[in-house]
């Protein structure tokens, strides 16, 4: 059954108790969005006094995960969610992009070295280490061709990540108190790369509509001067990824599609539990140490996401002209208090998670393809 059942209710639904307001506020104005998009009744946030038992259709800020959550709010499979599901936490973070640094490292519960052998030719040169006694061995290694990257495999916008470029420095990094705990919860080690351009790829199935779409995503200043998230430039078609490759493209955004593809396949293989009818993957290109051009998968989005609010905007698009080719939609973040642009969609406007205003917004554009 998909959520263009006419008995069906769009709910938002935080999955983090201790989400920030603006998570939970964005999530809300999706839905609602997306309910009207639809034709159907919106029914505001998840409430199982209220919910529990009828049919739905479930937006999470975060993937589900583990049988006994999808069960308790009524998710059986990808047609009751624009979202995702996985078995283990660990499915939806960075760390699948990257294999373990030898056969006694550490693994969480569920890993499957499938996934690292199918996707190791799209992804950069990294390791995933769950362990502090496995760090050490794991930058060495790395550290031999040049900087890595650090980045905890639950963090997002960018924030928590450092780059190292020795042994000297990455022996600071264990010597911090909380650095066991940091690595016990896993972290991923990663190759970086200079005059990096991230493209987003990604489908997202609602109803009877499948969307597919390549872009870019750039980088802002919060309120605190660290680099985040700051926004998605999207072209989006109604079908398959074979809709999409057949428009006129560079050959460096077909070859993030191509990689987004491996990825994405490998999830379904490795992982069979898995399903998730929003999949958007982030794919990094730039410049190694070595100076030679790289191009890898950082990692994916099962879930709600910066992108989320122009991809809506791309199928608001489709259902209101279905003839049309594509679309060309743009999400922004930014952290500066200023007016709407003229003919923007506003997303969420107040207060952020360490920063006293964040504004949210959506532009369209006709595809001149």
């Amino acid at each position: 059954m998909t959520p263009t059942s006419r008995k069906k209710t769009v709910v938002a639904h935080s999955v983090r108790s201790d989400a920030p307001l603006h998570e939970v506020e964005t999530n809300r104005a999706l839905a609602r969005w997306l309910a009207h998009i639809l034709g159907l009744k919106y029914g505001g946030n998840y409430d199982p006094a209220q919910h529990h038992g009828l049919e739905h259709y479930l937006l999470p800020t975060q993937t589900l995960v583990g049988a006994a959550a999808a069960r308790q709010l009524g998710v059986k499979g990808p047609e009751d969610l624009w979202g995702g599901y996985v078995e283990h936490d660990f499915i939806c973070t960075k760390a699948i992009s990257h294999g373990l640094c030898n056969q006694l490292a550490r693994a969480p519960h569920g890993w499957s070295p499938l996934f690292s052998q199918r996707v190791r030719p799209v992804v950069l040169d990294g390791l995933s280490v769950f362990s502090f006694d496995d760090a050490r061995p794991a930058a060495e290694h790395l550290l031999c061709t040049g900087p890595i990257r650090l980045k905890p495999i639950h963090a997002c916008a960018g924030r928590g990540q450092e780059v190292i470029k020795s042994l000297d420095q990455f022996d600071e990094i264990l010597a911090r108190p909380e650095a066991k705990t940091l690595f016990t919860e896993g972290v991923v080690l990663e190759q970086d790369l200079d005059q990096v351009i991230t493209h987003s790829v990604g489908q997202s199935f609602i109803g009877d509509k499948v969307l597919s779409y390549c872009g870019d995503q750039y980088l802002t200043k919060d309120a605190h001067g660290e680099e985040v998230y700051g926004g998605s430039n999207l072209l989006v078609v109604q079908g398959g990824y074979d809709e999409l490759l057949k428009l006129d493209l560079p050959d460096d955004v077909r070859l993030a599609i191509q990689q987004a593809q491996v990825f994405d396949s490998a999830a379904d293989e490795a992982y069979p539990g898995f399903y998730a009818s929003r999949r958007n993957y982030d794919i990094a290109q730039g410049v190694a140490s070595d100076g030679k051009p790289r191009s890898g998968v950082l990692e994916q989005s099962w879930r709600m996401g910066g992108a989320s609010s122009a991809e809506m905007a791309a199928l608001q698009s489709f259902v209101n002209d279905p003839g049309m080719r594509g679309i060309r939609v743009s999400s922004v973040e930014t952290y500066i208090e200023q007016p709407l642009p003229a003919h923007a969609i506003e997303v969420y406007r107040g207060p952020a998670q360490d920063s006293d205003f964040l504004l949210k917004y959506v532009t369209v554009k006709s595809y001149d393809g």
